[in-house]
Order: C-alpha cells, then structure tokens, then sequence
C-alpha cells in the first residue's frame, strides 16, 4: 500500500514493449536498475510500469535491444497537476480546505463524558464550562490533570476520573462511589476526641419493605435477624458495627464494616393501573413542513422551515456531526427537522383493547420484576371496567432480594461499673486538701 502511494506520488507510466529481443530488453532493464512491475505478456508484446525517472533511462536500451516502446497510460499526481494546470480557483480551494483540516485539528470539538448515572452529561458540561473547559477550546489549553482535580474536588462521590485527548476529542471517564465516605472516629467509636484515626464508617443493611425472611447469606457484617421472622420497613437486618468482647464478655469497641449481604423476603406488592376509555386519534393531513440546517461553528445556514398555522403537529429531528473516522470530530451540524399537523379525534375504546392494554402493562411490570431478580408466587391481580376509565389492580405475593445501605449510627461503649464506682467514690471521698 505505501508503495503504490509513493509512485502515485512520483507518478509512473504503463508502457508496451514490442520487438525480437524483448527479453534482452528486460534483461537490460535489470542490470541497469530500473523498476518494472506489473508485467503482463499481451499478444506477442509485454506490458508494465515504469517510474518517470526510469523511462528517461530507456533510450540507450532501446537502440541496443531494437525493440519499440509505447506509452499506453499516464499516472501519478505529476500527471493529474499538468492536465488541470489551468484550474487554479481549484487547487486554491483544495489548498483552504487541507489548511482548515489540519488548523481545526488543534482544537477540541466535542466532549464525551462516560461512566456517569447519577448526572446528565448536560450537568456535568455545565460544570466544565465554569472551568473554561468546552468546545472549540484549544488542544494546547486543556489541562487534563487539572480537569481530573476539578470534578473530583466539586463531586465527593466520583472517585476516579480520567481525561484525555483523541484527535479532536475530549474523553472524560468517572467512576462513582456507591460506598459510604470515609469519616473521622476514634478508636472507641466517639467523635471529636484525641487519638483520631481515619476508618470507614460503618455501613447497616436495613429492611426497604415488610416482609418475611426466607433466607440470609451475610458476607460482611452482623445478621440482626433469623429465617421466617417478620420485619418492618426500616429494620437493621445486618449490622455493620461488630463488638469486640474482652474475656470477661464486656464490651471494650466495635470494628467497623461496610454491610454486604444476600437477604431474600417474601413480601406482598401492591400494584395497581389505570387506562381511559376514550383515547385521541391523530388524522394526519396530507402535509409535511421541513427544514434542513447546516451549522458551521457559530453560522446557520437554512432551508425550508417548520412554522404552521395548525393546532396540532408532531415534531421531529435528528442531528449528526461532522467527523473523520471515530475521534476527529469537526464543528459542522447537519439537522433536520419536520412537522406533521393532525386533527384530534376522540375515540371509543372497545372493552377488548382496554383489556389487551392493561394485560400487556402487567406483563411488562411482571418481566421487569423478574429481572431484578423477583419471583411471583400468588397473582392477585383483576381488571375492573368502569365509565370513564378502567383499572387493573390486586397485590402480587414475591420472593425478592431485601434491604438498602445506610450509614450506621456510631454506639457508645458501655461505661464499665466499676469505673463508675470508683469515679463516685472519688467525687465523696475526695477532699480538697483541708481538714477540721
């Protein structure tokens, strides 16, 4: 491929070789250095490629082999420049077009942003933007460890961030935390005193929904609960604070853990849908308003448009950007737009698509528990017709996964009595120094 590129470049020429000493020829050609390539035996005669500067070395073989040489085609960029010599507004338009590329590829054109589920993309855009991180930036201004410290100091719960440059792309990875933050207690488990050391703080399991326990596998903590005992929402199922005894069985501290546990209950849901009776129907007249938009950095160039005199309309659009394979992005938007206006009719619904509707929404609602790994024991569910509108409801007896993560609240050590005696004893007995 690199080589077919350089003799484009260079240019070369297909040539005929006809006569009675056409293998003294090539013979010839070989000893004298001469690249022949691409030959083929075409009635009697040998056709082949020849770089420029190897047919101006020809003359000399020629008249010694007496063969006869033809030109059959001309290629190459040296060809292509002489035949359209005269366009000169193309060349200059060829030459602003390749200076544009290579100038807009010292800037960033786009920013992706990925890893993240608790913010949009719009949001943390916004917050770049209060950096002077955006589009249309130079590449050369665009502190990647900067960005990094950034997002990581305004969002305590990204806890890794990378950024990088690809093309003219601003790749922005985050992860986040789905752990507690780490607070400051000591080693009693009290805050604000001495001796701090920096720990985890501690993480409970607590119960999201009444139900009963059918089973429990505890990974990380202290199981607060037995199989079949009813609990009640709120309820600390496993805790993440796990005394530690001394060997007279007292309390003397706590270790602290982030709770990590399977728990399955068997629960009741509640579920209940409705659907009217009536529904509007969109007749669609026979017109379609569009527009087409080029947006070339901060200039918008438009055909047609979408504005109608119509009550009602559908809009819809896509938008693509301009790019060269996956990372070079440029700042050029092809959009378009379109508008379909409608008259609304109230319609009747028959009592069979009510009930197709409400069945197909609870088959729906049931398919997306069982991914979340919920099995249906009992279905207790029934659809009930009325005049205006119709509902499905009931309750649904499952088996699910129980409990949500939530930050413990630190215990005190019991104080042991017989420090408490003696520090009594100290208050009464204690004198001041003086004596009657």
């Amino acid at each position: 491929m690199l080589l077919r590129l350089i003799c484009y470049i260079k240019g070369y020429l297909r040539i005929r070789i006809a006569g009675y000493s056409t293998e003294r020829f090539l013979n010839a050609c070989r000893h004298r250095g001469i690249y022949l390539w691409g030959l083929q035996a075409v009635s009697g005669a040998y056709e082949m490629n020849i770089s420029i500067s190897g047919f101006r070395k020809l003359k000399p073989i020629i008249r010694k082999t007496g063969t006869k040489v033809t030109i059959i085609k001309r290629s190459g960029l040296p060809f292509y420049l002489f035949r359209y010599r005269k366009r000169k507004l193309f060349f200059a338009g060829s030459f602003c077009f390749v200076f544009l590329i290579f100038w807009m590829s010292h800037y960033i054109w786009n920013i992706d942003i990925t890893g993240n589920s608790t913010r949009t993309d719009e949001t943390l855009l916004e917050f770049l933007k209060t950096k002077s991180v955006h589009n249309g930036m130079a590449k050369k201004s665009v502190d990647c460890q900067r960005i990094v410290k950034d997002i990581r100091k305004e969002y305590d719960d990204i806890i890794w961030v990378s950024a990088s440059i690809k093309g003219t792309r601003l790749i922005i990875q985050v992860k986040e935390n789905e752990d507690s933050p780490a607070v400051s207690v000591d080693k009693t488990g009290n805050k604000n005193k001495k001796d701090m050391e920096t720990v985890r703080q501690p993480v409970d399991i607590v119960a999201d929904k009444d139900c009963t326990i059918v089973s429990a596998i505890v990974r990380n903590g202290l199981l607060n609960t037995k199989i079949g005992a009813k609990i009640k929402k709120g309820d600390v199922l496993v805790s993440g604070q796990i005394p530690v005894n001394n060997d007279a069985g007292e309390i003397i501290g706590y270790q602290y853990h982030i709770s990590d546990a399977d728990i399955i209950g068997k629960a009741v849901l509640n579920y209940e849908d409705s659907c009217l009776n009536t529904c509007i129907e969109k007749e669609e007249y026979e017109i379609c308003k569009k527009e087409y938009s080029l947006k070339i950095g901060n200039m918008r160039f438009t055909y047609g448009g979408v504005k109608n005199d119509y009550d009602a309309f559908t809009m819809s659009g896509q938008q693509w950007q301009f790019k060269i394979f996956d990372n070079f992005f440029f700042p050029v938007y092809w959009t378009q737009r379109e508008a379909i206006p409608y008259k609304p009719h109230e319609k009747q619904r028959q009592k069979e698509e009510i009930q197709q509707i409400l069945t197909e929404r609870f088959v729906r609602y049931c398919e997306d528990l069982e991914k979340k790994g919920v099995e249906i024991i009992e279905n207790d569910v029934k659809i009930y017709t009325g005049t205006e509108e119709s509902s499905a409801r009931g309750s649904l007896t499952v088996t699910m996964p129980i409990g949500r993560k939530k930050a413990s609240e630190l215990l005190e050590i019991p104080e042991k009595k017989e420090d408490t005696e003696k520090e009594t004893g100290e208050r009464t007995n204690g004198n001041d120094g003086s004596s009657h």
